[in-house]
């Protein structure tokens, strides 16, 4: 298991450029960034605020719990996290954080080593970390096979104590740890939402560890969770 993990630990690390630390464009989205008014309202939304029809269309329609992270622009490693959930009357907005994505910033086409977050609608299975489960309701494997690499920036050391897996060319239904890659290496793999260290990441979205232990106690595969990411000239189409 630990030699897998540190497969897989490179695609969502940033392998030989040390890690994911590295510059960032500060945390979350500030006033006149030109993004989404994703919270001029909080309860009972029609849709998913800030997602425009291309990707609202992808999500399945028994999703009843969506992790919107909005980027900052194409090139920006600073976004921002929203948890919205499904009732009866609409979408309503359940959580906020600061975020940060891939450092170079997003892309439609993700490939191994180009340090962008693939922009999309991906589903969310599994999850893990280096510490004991926080009460997740996902499938949750606790191992210390998550530990960063040792050459790793110091500060990334926590980055995966907790994590959720992002269905971005990975086997569903397995340990976020399993290093296989549906679609081939080529296109890179490793995806998570896991702690922030401060700084925009080798492809993956990091917020707090007190978001983090929300999302997890909270995603409940029976609502069938997804995540929509992108920077927000994407999600608005």
């Amino acid at each position: 298991m630990a030699a897998a993990g540190l497969v897989l630990l490179a695609g969502c690390g940033g392998g030989a450029s040390g890690g994911e630390g590295g510059r960032g464009d500060g945390a979350g989205q500030g006033k006149g960034s030109g993004g989404p008014a994703h919270d001029s309202a909080t309860t009972h939304l029609r849709d998913v605020p800030g997602v425009g029809a291309t990707l609202r269309d992808r999500i399945p329609s028994g999703s009843r719990q969506v992790v919107a992270v909005y980027g900052k622009n194409a090139d920006s490693a600073s976004s921002t996290v929203v948890f919205y959930e499904k009732g009866a009357k609409g979408w309503d907005k359940k959580g906020s954080w600061p975020a940060h994505n891939g450092r170079h910033g997003w892309t439609l086409d993700h490939h191994e080593g180009d340090k962008r977050s693939p922009v999309g609608v991906f589903t969310l299975t599994d999850a893990g970390g280096v510490l004991a489960d926080p009460g997740a309701k996902l499938p949750y494997t606790h191992s210390a096979a998550f530990t960063p690499p040792t050459y790793w920036s110091k500060n990334t050391r926590h980055d995966f104590d907790y994590v959720v897996a992002v269905n971005y060319n990975r086997a569903k239904g397995t340990s976020p740890l399993d290093p296989a890659r549906p679609e081939g290496e080529a296109k890179g793999g490793g995806i998570w939402l896991h702690m922030d260290h401060g700084s925009g990441t080798s492809g993956c979205v990091s917020i707090s560890k007190s978001g983090m232990a929300a999302l997890l106690r909270s995603l409940d595969p029976a609502q069938h969770p997804v995540v929509v990411m992108g920077d927000w000239p994407h999600l608005s189409k």
